[in-house]
């Protein structure tokens, strides 16, 4: 197998997400549930390549940008948060806002490339069917 093409990934992830309906099911994942937006893509995208994932290299995906998600991403979305709830408060909210989601995307990016490099430390196997979404976020929500 080729390895796994972090620019790839993000135009498919990019496309993904704009389809109807994809981003609130993907924020319900995050919201509900507590999954990673960036990893469900990378599975609907390891999907799209008919390449399954294990239960072990599941858990080592998560743990590779688990930290990352802590440290970076989660504090970004809580102050964007934050800031919303006072925006009123703010002289130039707008602005602030526009750069706190430009450099969130950014992020997002970052931790794709996270993904992409431990992906391509695997060997997945080859497998038409593959549903690697049910994995993660469970049978009956995967739908």
């Amino acid at each position: 197998m080729k390895p796994l093409n972090s620019e790839q990934f993000w135009q498919f992830a990019c496309k993904l997400y704009s389809k109807d309906g994809m981003q609130a099911k993907l924020l319900g994942y995050q919201d509900q549930q507590g999954k990673n937006v960036n990893l469900c893509l990378l599975l609907y995208y390891l999907d799209s390549l008919e390449l399954a994932v294990t239960p072990f290299q599941l858990s080592e995906l998560e743990s590779c940008i688990a930290e990352f998600d802590q440290q970076a991403l989660q504090p970004l979305r809580a102050t964007r948060a934050y800031l919303k709830t006072i925006q009123n408060e703010i002289s130039d909210y707008p602005t602030i806002r526009k750069e706190l989601l430009s450099a969130e995307l950014k992020l997002e990016k970052q931790q794709q490339q996270l993904l992409i490099n431990t992906a391509n430390t695997m060997a997945f196997t080859q497998y038409k069917n593959a549903e690697n979404i049910r994995l993660y976020v469970g049978t009956e929500l995967a739908s």
